[in-house]
């Protein structure tokens, strides 16, 4: 009977053991994967990875409780800048499967740039040393789509939509006037001004910064490096 209690005792104590040597390990584990990507192409693999689930249907929705919440509440670290349309069906937090505290996110319509705009590109790499920067357009965007109409027909937008479709000009001219094509060259051109900044030349010298452009496609869900 004693002997039973002994190993009883001895068998409890060593799955305690066991299973605190398996909780540490799975914590380490988990602590690895978590780590905020710090170069380029590890951001670039992260948000890869994020819009693969995003496209299979198997979404983890990282970073969206009240723990993220508390743990970002006094300080942001994110590894990513993503430049992208305003289009409701576009939404880059989702795209990538991502959460709070992950991307910092600029939208305007047909992701057209001005010194405002560059002005809030460039405060994550500038002052947080984000390692990326995507500039995302969009299938069938309704802003480029617009901007065509406007261009072809020679008549002015109301408001401010004018502005846009002056932006848009010269993608419009070298694409022919194909909306798909003119999204494709816009992006381009954008991702071309973009590493000209003198905030970001530098970082991309160095090493420490890319600026890329990607297509998505809202009939599939997948995004696609352009440049």
């Amino acid at each position: 009977m004693i002997n039973r209690r002994v190993l009883l005792r001895a068998g409890i104590v060593a799955g305690g053991l066991l299973a605190g040597v398996t909780t540490a390990g799975s914590a380490a584990s988990a602590r690895t994967a978590d780590q905020r990507p710090s170069t380029p192409d590890e951001a670039w693999a992260a948000l890869r990875e994020g819009n693969r689930r995003w496209v299979d249907g198997t979404t983890t929705h990282p970073h969206q409780d009240a723990a993220r919440r508390r743990e970002v509440a006094q300080k942001q670290d994110p590894y990513a800048v993503v430049f992208s349309c305003i289009d409701s069906r576009v939404a880059p937090e989702l795209v990538f499967d991502t959460g709070l505290g992950d991307l910092f996110v600029v939208r305007t319509a047909g992701q057209t740039i001005d010194p405002l705009v560059t002005g809030a590109a460039e405060y994550g790499p500038a002052e947080l040393g984000t390692p990326l920067v995507v500039v995302l357009g969009h299938q069938r965007c309704g802003a480029v789509t617009a901007a065509a109409e406007s261009l072809r027909k020679h008549k002015k937008l109301p408001g401010e939509l004018s502005t846009i479709a002056s932006s848009l000009r010269s993608a419009y001219t070298r694409s022919g006037g194909d909306v798909d094509k003119m999204i494709r060259v816009n992006t381009v051109d954008v991702v071309s001004r973009l590493k000209k900044d003198k905030l970001f030349a530098p970082r991309i010298a160095q090493g420490k910064l890319k600026v890329i452009g990607a297509y998505y496609s809202i009939d599939t869900g997948e995004v696609t490096r352009l440049v």
